[in-house]
């Protein structure tokens, strides 16, 4: 399991979780929204779970076994932003993310990432390539991207969403960084239109939905599409001094399976596979997704 040393993250916290919901803190403000894998019992009392949060997610349902892309609304209180921003550090990188309320529960970055973050930085750097070339698929609003970006990769991000993809280059800026190629696309039909081209990455970053929709309405299941996904992908990664990084957030997949499939496509990768977690003050670990990641 892989957490995150807590000096890196100064500006979240997440404070407490159970009863299916979490509640974080994101610079000076606290929300509190559900969480599907947390459920224990909560540490901190019903009254300090109504009063501290300056955000409140009201799901649609109160069914607590819901759908990643549930939908719901926000209850906020007068002092609460529309929009914020935080600040990440690691080694000699920095970068700055602008949060907001969504309609689907995020704010607009996943504070566990910053484990892959900080290892895509580290092999990146010491990578024999002063300017590798990185693809980074499915990269919603681009931590990966800009820590690639921040190692001195040339980074080719896709999304699905121009509003992300927006998104994005505002964190790339707002962090100092430049000349990110930001591509509006269904992550196959490119992988497949970039193998045609015969083209090659020293740097490939996944992280697939378990469902998911294409601009023209592409259909994304992550069972019955990640085997393609890593075959593409075997074409297109470099057979020397190359990163592979797959992350996935699903019930339904543990490690091992990560692991599996993708030394299947992938035999001659060296890493590990884990879980990426958060401790909360109670010291409860909340469960994040799960990764396979290595080198060639």
């Amino acid at each position: 399991m892989k957490q995150l040393a807590p000096e890196y993250w100064t500006e979240y916290e997440l404070m407490d979780t159970g009863g299916f919901e979490k509640m974080e803190r994101f610079g000076e403000y606290i929300i509190r929204r559900p969480e599907p894998q947390a459920i224990w019992k909560k540490e901190l009392s019903i009254k300090e779970w109504d009063s501290l949060p300056d955000a409140y997610f009201k799901r649609c349902s109160n069914n607590a076994n819901l759908q990643e892309n549930e939908r719901g609304e926000w209850i906020t209180k007068d002092s609460m932003p529309k929009q914020w921003w935080i600040r990440y550090s690691y080694r000699n990188m920095h970068l700055k993310f602008r949060l907001g309320l969504t309609a689907f529960k995020h704010v607009g970055l996943f504070p566990e990432q910053a484990e892959n973050w900080n290892y895509i930085y580290d092999v990146i750097c010491g990578m024999k390539n002063e300017k590798p070339r990185a693809l980074n698929l499915f990269a919603y609003t681009g931590g990966a991207s800009l820590a690639a970006k921040a190692a001195g990769a040339e980074v080719v991000h896709v999304d699905s969403v121009r509003q992300v993809i927006n998104w994005g280059r505002e964190n790339m800026e707002a962090s100092g960084l430049s000349a990110i190629h930001w591509i509006v696309e269904d992550a196959m039909k490119y992988l497949r239109r970039e193998v045609k081209r015969e083209k090659q990455y020293e740097v490939i970053i996944l992280d697939p939905p378990a469902y998911g929709r294409g601009p023209a309405g592409e259909k994304w299941v992550l069972e019955e599409n990640i085997l393609e996904l890593l075959e593409l992908c075997s074409r297109l990664l470099v057979s020397h001094d190359a990163l592979f990084v797959l992350n996935m957030y699903s019930m339904g997949f543990s490690a091992l399976i990560a692991e599996n499939i993708v030394k299947n496509i992938f035999p001659d990768i060296v890493g590990d596979c884990g879980e990426l977690y958060i401790a909360d003050r109670a010291k409860r670990r909340l469960p994040l997704g799960v990764f396979m990641r290595g080198t060639r």
